[in-house]
């Protein structure tokens, strides 16, 4: 079992920035990559970014490119997403999730493990 804490998510204005974090414990030998995922009101969760876990491969959707950046620090097993040029409509819940060897690694359904979520709001 592999357990997942996001944090970081506040309200900000639109322009600004936010650092979120997911911390992962447990069982993680099998976790090969990580991803941040977000959920708009009353719709399916999507992909943002994923990055493969101890390498270097990164994956990002259209909709963040160049605004996003997904990072990680392996001692501290903690992936973290760093959202610059927030826009209102990134206002969502974020989720970070852990899986194998993803075929498409942004795509919610090819994880296994899942996070609580943190909410950020982005006010125009």
């Amino acid at each position: 079992q592999v357990q997942l804490a996001e944090s970081g998510g506040e309200s900000v204005q639109a322009g600004g920035s936010l650092r979120l974090s997911c911390a992962a414990s447990g069982y993680t030998f099998n976790t090969n990559y990580i991803g941040w995922f977000r959920q708009f009101p009353g719709r399916e969760r999507e992909g943002v970014a994923a990055i493969h876990f101890g390498g270097q491969s990164t994956h990002y959707v259209d909709s963040v490119q160049g605004r996003f950046t997904i990072s990680q620090d392996i001692a501290k097993k903690t992936v973290y997403l760093q959202m610059d040029s927030l826009k209102p409509e990134d206002t969502a819940m974020y989720y970070c999730a852990a899986g194998g060897w993803p075929r498409y690694p942004t795509r919610p359904d090819e994880y296994n493990y899942w996070g609580q979520g943190t909410q950020v709001t982005v006010s125009s």
